[in-house]
Formats: C-alpha cells, structure tokens, sequence
C-alpha cells in the first residue's frame, strides 16, 4: 500500500471519495485513513484468479448458493474501515438483509460472508493482525491468508520463512482458530471440506514456478 491521504474520514465520506476517483485505481478505509491499494503483482493476481476459479466450481458442484464477486466492500462493524478481499465469497441467500449492498455492493453480515482470502503482498501486517482482528470481531466464519512468497514474520509462519497458507476458522468462542499449510499439505477448509487442493498447487497456479 502507499501513503495515506491526512485527515480522517467517516465511511460515508470514504464513499464520496471514491466516487470522484477513478475506477482502475483502488483504496481502503483502515480506521478512518484512506490508503491507495499498489498495483498488484502478475503472481499475485493469477493465484486470485486461480483460486477463483476453483472455489467457484466448488460452490456449483456443492450447490452452494455462494458466489464471488469482481468488487465488494467488507465494512466491519461500526468500525470506520472498509476492505476489498482478493477472494470475497458471496452468500446470494443473504443479500436482502445487506442496506447497503444494492446501491453500493457494501456487505456488513457475517451470514453474507462465508469466506474471505487475502493474498498477502508488502503489506503482510495488515492481513496478519488488522484485518484479522477485524474479521474475527465481524464474525466471518472462515479467513485464508495466502502467504505466497514467506513475507509474514518467523513468528507468525515460522523459521525458515516459506510460503504459508493459513486458514482460520471461528470457534465457538468467536475466536479464530488457525492451522497452515505449506508444500504438500492438503488444504483443509470447513467450507470446502472435499477440496482437493495442496498448498504447493495454489503457490504454483497456472504452472508458475514457486
């Protein structure tokens, strides 16, 4: 992410903001500062592709009435933050309980939300503790961090870094619960529970080398 604008903004005025910016340029709410999203990398972009791809055959073999979509807002709470996930799934069968999703596609309803990924990039503490701290608080039942080039700290993916995928899921307590996943470690997600997958195949999408 680069710098952030100086004063703090209200979500709605987050909103006018973007309506005078333009669309191939993207931002986040992150308690009241408005940060300018940096341009993905090629790798990065076709893991979310990739795994876009997957989740949503997933969702139609299963016949789950979920769906992704290209862009929608995560407003946590009454905080004044608002998140665009790299993989947002979308529970169709909620959207009417959701204020703010005709007009401006914001979704606030844990039950809108089964799952959120992000793709960490330079800006690894935000996914790691930030948006972490604010989807469990959400109530998201289901959080991956897709840490595909080893930038989270030794503490956080442990020592050698490597690439790490981490999966969270909310525990009765409202707490995330977490295991990772590295090489060939099959992914072992509560949504998905038949999925296929190794962490090394998500590393690799598209035959890239790791």
């Amino acid at each position: 992410m680069t710098q952030s604008l100086q004063k703090l903004f209200t979500f709605d005025e987050f909103l006018e903001f973007l309506d005078t910016q333009p669309e191939n340029i993207r931002y986040e709410l992150h308690d009241g500062d408005i940060i300018q999203i940096q341009p993905p990398s090629g790798k990065r972009e076709v893991i979310v592709a990739f795994l876009t791809v997957i989740l949503g055959y997933e969702c139609l073999r299963l016949k789950l009435f979920y769906g992704i979509p290209k862009t929608a807002t995560v407003k946590p709470g009454n905080k004044t933050s608002g998140y665009y996930p790299d993989v947002l799934l979308m529970n169709f069968s909620n959207l009417g309980n959701e204020p703010l999703w005709e007009k401006q596609s914001i979704l606030s309803k844990p039950e809108s939300i089964p799952l959120v990924i992000e793709v960490v990039s330079t800006n690894w503490r935000d996914d790691y503790h930030k948006k972490f701290a604010d989807y469990e608080e959400m109530g998201i039942q289901e959080y991956w961090i897709v840490d595909y080039a080893g930038l989270g700290s030794k503490e956080l993916i442990g020592d050698p870094k490597q690439p790490t995928i981490t999966i969270y899921y909310l525990s009765d307590e409202g707490e995330y619960r977490g295991k990772q996943f590295k090489g060939t470690d099959r992914i072992q997600s509560p949504t998905f529970p038949e999925l296929n997958l190794t962490a090394q195949q998500i590393f690799q999408a598209g035959g890239l080398p790791n």
